[in-house]
C-alpha cells in the first residue's frame, strides 16, 4: 500500500490528507528538511484553511481530539510503569532489604537507560510524524525506525557498562554495602531486558507517527499479568529470590516488544516498513543529535528524583523504602502529562507533515491546555488525600 491516506486509523481530516499528496515538493523529508515546508507563494508557508467552522468550535473539536489520543498513550505508560511497580512488591514479601534494593536498582535503571528509551525515541516524534504525513515514500518511516534502533542501542552500551560496573559507583556516593552489591547483580541481570524495554519504546513511536495509538496498550494488558506471573514464579517457587525480578521484567520487556512487532505485521502499521535498508546509515549525527537533547529534557526532572533516593539511601533501609513508595508513586502521575506530551507530538508532527502551520499551532496551545486541566485534577487528588 504506498498512499499513507489509506490508513482507517488517520485523524487528519480529508483535506490534510489531500494536501498532502499535492504538496508542490517532490524531495522526501528528511532530519534536515524544514519542518515548516516553504509553498510557491512569495516563500510564505501555505496554509490548509479548515471550513467556516467558528475557532471556539475548531478548539472544542481539537481538545476532545487531544484527549482521545491520549488516553490510550498515558494507559500504555501505566501499565509500562505497572511491570516495574509489580516486581518491586512481589520482591517486598522477601525482606524489606529487598523491597529497598529493587525499588533502588529500577530508580537508577530508570535514570539511565530507560532515559534512552523514553527521552532519546523523541527523536521519532520530532521526525517520523511528519515524515508520514510528509513524505511521497511510506517507507521512509521505515527507515526512520531502523534509524532509531541503531542510535539508541548505541547509546545503551555505555550504560550496560555503568550497570556492570555499578559497585563502586554505588559505594562512592555512600550507599549501604548490601546496595551496593545487590543493586549491581540486580541491574547486571537486567541489561538484556533494557535493550527490549528500548525497542518497545522506538516501535511505539513508530505506530503512533502512523497515528496508531492503542497497540501499545493492548500489548501490555497482555504482558503486564505474564509479568506478574513470572516474577512470583523466578522469585518464590524457583527460588531465585531477588535475581528473579529482572529476569521476569527482563522478558517481560522483550515480550512487549515482539508482540508489537507481530501487530505491525499482521494487523496494521506495516504499510510503512520497507525491509532492512543501508540507508538507516545515513543522517546519524542528526538524529543524534535530537536523541541527546531529548534524553537531557527527560532526564532533567528524573534526575532530580534520582537525587533525593541517593539521599534517602544514606539515611537506611526504611527511608529508602518509602522514599521508593514516593517514587512509585510518581512515576504513576507523571504517566499522564507524559503521556498527553507524546500524543500532541505526534499531532503536531503529523499536522506539519501536511503543511498546516495554523493547525500545528492550535495544537501546541490545546495541548498546554489539556495539561494544566490534567493537572489540576491531578492536585485535587493528592491534596484530598493529603486531608485524609
Amino acid at each position: 500500500m504506498n498512499n499513507q491516506n489509506d490508513f482507517k486509523s488517520s485523524w487528519l481530516p480529508k483535506v490534510f490528507k489531500h494536501s498532502a499528496n499535492t504538496s508542490p515538493t517532490s524531495t522526501s523529508p528528511n532530519e534536515q528538511s524544514l519542518l515548516l515546508p516553504q509553498s510557491t507563494n512569495e516563500g510564505e508557508t501555505y496554509e490548509i484553511e479548515e471550513d467556516d467552522t467558528t475557532p471556539a468550535k475548531r478548539w472544542i473539536s481539537e481538545f476532545l481530539l487531544l484527549l482521545r489520543g491520549s488516553i490510550p498513550v498515558i494507559l500504555a505508560y501505566a501499565l509500562q510503569n505497572s511491570l516495574q511497580t509489580i516486581s518491586v512488591l512481589i520482591v517486598g514479601r522477601l525482606s524489606p532489604e529487598a523491597l529497598a534494593t529493587a525499588a533502588f536498582s529500577y530508580m537508577f535503571a530508570m535514570s539511565t537507560a530507560w532515559l534512552i528509551a523514553l527521552g532519546g525515541s523523541t527523536a521519532l516524534d520530532t521526525l517520523a510524524s511528519s515524515s508520514f504525513t510528509g513524505s511521497k515514500n511510506p517507507h521512509d518511516l521505515g527507515i526512520l525506525l531502523q534509524r532509531g534502533f541503531l542510535i539508541l542501542t548505541a547509546f545503551y552500551i555505555p550504560v550496560a557498562i555503568l550497570w556492570a560496573c555499578s559497585a563502586p559507583v554505588f559505594r562512592f556516593l555512600g550507599q549501604e554495602e548490601y546496595i551496593c552489591l545487590d543493586s549491581a547483580r540486580f541491574l547486571t541481570t537486567l541489561i538484556p531486558g533494557g535493550l527490549g524495554y528500548i525497542y518497545f519504546e522506538a516501535m511505539k513511536k513508530y505506530l503512533q507517527a502512523q497515528e496508531i495509538m492503542r497497540p501499545g496498550t493492548y500489548v501490555l494488558l497482555i504482558t503486564s499479568p505474564i509479568s506478574a506471573g513470572l516474577n512470583y514464579l523466578f522469585i518464590h517457587t524457583l527460588d531465585l529470590g531477588l535475581i528473579g525480578a529482572p529476569l521476569a521484567t527482563g522478558l517481560s520487556y522483550w515480550l512487549s516488544f515482539l508482540l508489537l512487532v507481530l501487530y505491525s505485521h499482521f494487523i496494521t502499521g506495516h504499510e510503512c516498513w520497507g525491509g532492512f535498508t543501508t540507508k538507516s546509515l545515513h543522517n546519524l549525527g542528526t538524529f543524534s543529535r535530537l536523541a541527546l537533547l531529548g534524553i537531557i529534557h527527560v532526564g532533567t526532572e528524573w534526575w532530580a528524583f534520582e537525587i533525593v533516593a541517593l539521599a534517602a539511601g544514606r539515611l537506611g533501609t526504611i527511608p529508602l523504602a518509602a522514599q521508593s513508595v514516593i517514587m512509585t508513586t510518581d512515576q504513576v502521575m507523571n504517566t499522564i502529562p507524559f503521556g498527553i506530551g507524546v500524543a500532541a507530538s505526534s499531532r503536531v508532527g503529523n499536522l506539519l507533515g501536511a503543511r498546516n502551520a495554523k493547525g500545528a499551532a492550535r495544537a501546541a496551545n490545546v495541548a498546554a491546555w489539556l495539561s494544566m486541566v490534567m493537572g489540576l485534577v491531578v492536585l485535587i487528588i493528592l491534596m484530598s488525600h493529603y486531608s485524609k
